[in-house]
């Protein structure tokens, strides 16, 4: 298995881990399990940070670029919600 691959499935894994964390941060009924749901989630996010920016720096994370009038479209529609 190659870094890349490595690298991706870590990612995917360290998303699954900060959605479960965010989901016990938030359904937590006590203010000690919920602090520590919400450490756990901070660290996590840390790290598929760290993850993130590092396939980016290798070219391993493509991001695709978005007009700034679709951009604009999107805001008019919420801004007309409220």
């Amino acid at each position: 298995m190659e870094d890349k691959d490595i690298m991706e499935k870590e990612l995917l894994i360290i998303k699954g881990v900060c959605d479960l964390y965010l989901h016990g941060s938030i359904e937590s009924t006590t203010a000690d399990v919920h602090t520590a749901f919400k450490d756990a989630l901070n660290t996590s996010l840390d790290i598929q940070n760290k993850l993130y920016n590092l396939m980016a720096e290798k070219g391993w994370y493509k991001t695709q670029n978005v007009e700034q009038t679709k951009i604009d479209t999107v805001k008019q529609k919420f801004a007309s919600n409220n």
